[in-house]
């Protein structure tokens, strides 16, 4: 009894997760005085228990291993690549010799040890937030390029076409405000659209400039690398 009150065994770990094929550890370490005996780690309680570490064995099994090797006050083990097997509650338990034979002196009140699914590392995480990202921009480029294609076989731009304005040299001029029109329709809007006139829907209107460069005129003195020039503005109505 007098050595029953000065040793004092705590196992602080009442349930632990383990994710399969991680390292388990399982915490136990005691104080004071006991009679001669072993600590051992076993797992269940009962008939059916079994020995996961011993103090006395000279060897451990292969997947065990001691956190500080030969304390005789820190029995905390590690049990490498813990599987679903492995599942169960381990007790910490130091035994005394009673008549030749082991008999249980004090023990922990138990670890209940169960596993888990392996949660997604960082690393996995952002390659899958980067795969998902690039799916959305492919996808957003191939309805963007099959728009472009459907807008333009059903009424693209028309191709520019070169018209001759009086005695200035030829404008190219774009059918961009409305359907593709031919040559002889730029040049009846040409006729009966002088500079003059506006049209009464200003914005169906198409502005057309050219600058031509002029013959140097007698008399007059221009300063080096000027060059004179004539605006010609030419307003035809969009069909």
């Amino acid at each position: 009894d007098a050595q029953a009150g000065q040793f004092k065994l705590h196992q602080p770990q009442d349930k632990v997760s383990v994710a399969a094929g991680e390292t388990l550890t399982l915490n136990c370490t005691t104080s004071g005085v006991a009679g001669p005996g072993a600590v051992r780690w076993l797992k269940g309680w009962g008939d059916e228990n079994k020995t996961i570490y011993d103090q006395k064995e000279s060897s451990l099994p292969p997947r065990v291993m001691r956190t500080v090797v030969g304390s005789d006050t820190d029995f905390t083990i590690h049990i490498k690549n813990f599987q679903p097997d492995d599942v169960g509650t381990y007790y910490c338990v130091k035994f005394i010799k009673e008549t030749g034979k082991d008999a249980v002196f004090q023990h922990g009140s138990g670890t209940e040890v169960s596993v888990h699914e392996t949660a997604l590392v960082p690393g996995m995480v952002a390659a899958v937030v980067v795969l998902c990202f690039l799916l959305l921009l492919g996808l957003f480029v191939a309805l963007c390029m099959y728009r472009r294609k459907r807008q333009g076989g059903a009424g693209g731009p028309c191709p520019a076409r070169t018209v001759a304005v009086g005695s200035f040299s030829s404008v190219p001029l774009r059918c961009c405000a409305g359907t593709p029109s031919t040559p002889s329709e730029v040049l009846d809007a040409e006729s009966s659209h002088l500079p003059s006139q506006q049209s009464s829907k200003e914005e169906n209107d198409i502005h057309y400039a050219d600058l031509q460069p002029l013959p140097p005129a007698p008399g007059h003195g221009r300063s080096p690398g000027t060059a004179p020039t004539e605006y010609a503005s030419l307003r035809v109505a969009a069909k």
